[in-house]
């Protein structure tokens, strides 16, 4: 995983729609993961939500499809390791957004109906409240890239 940018956008442009929302019910993880669907803010909180935000951190990460588990886990420890240097830079509202579910464990045990270990780590998935990433990059499928945002302010 390497990060290829991060771009400070202004937060007005973030779209949340139903849209993405939809989408990932056809994910396998539908439902399995705190990060997503029915375990995150409905959309149009979500909307809401972001709405009182004037920033945000787009970051686009160049990762190794062949490892992708491992490649999207350091993403979500880098994106989280970035919001809190945001905290304490004074930005105490920054909050991570994955990309797509959360595997901060080999071996989840929310999908078993047990606890999460991490619930203090575990953010929404950019997806799953709404979030519509096409209309803040355009979607490029050759690429082996995943885009991650910290609302900051």
């Amino acid at each position: 995983m390497r990060v290829l940018w991060e771009k400070e956008i202004d937060a007005s442009g973030i779209v949340v729609s139903p849209r993405p929302v939809w989408k990932c019910r056809a994910c396998p993880m539908y439902g399995k993961r705190p990060s997503c669907p029915p375990y995150v803010p409905e959309w149009r909180e979500a909307r809401e939500w972001v709405g009182h935000f004037r920033r945000a951190l787009l970051i686009k990460f160049e990762i190794n499809m062949d490892d992708f588990e491992n490649e999207k886990r350091k993403v979500i420890l880098h994106l989280l390791k970035r919001e809190a240097e945001l905290f304490r830079e004074g930005k105490f509202y920054a909050m991570a957004l994955f990309p797509g579910s959360c595997n901060l464990c080999d071996d989840c045990p929310f999908e078993r109906g047990e606890p999460c270990r991490m619930p203090t780590r575990v953010r929404p998935s950019v997806d799953a409240i709404g979030i519509e990433i096409g209309k803040l990059v355009k979607i490029d499928f050759s690429e082996s890239v995943l885009y991650g945002i910290i609302l900051v302010d």
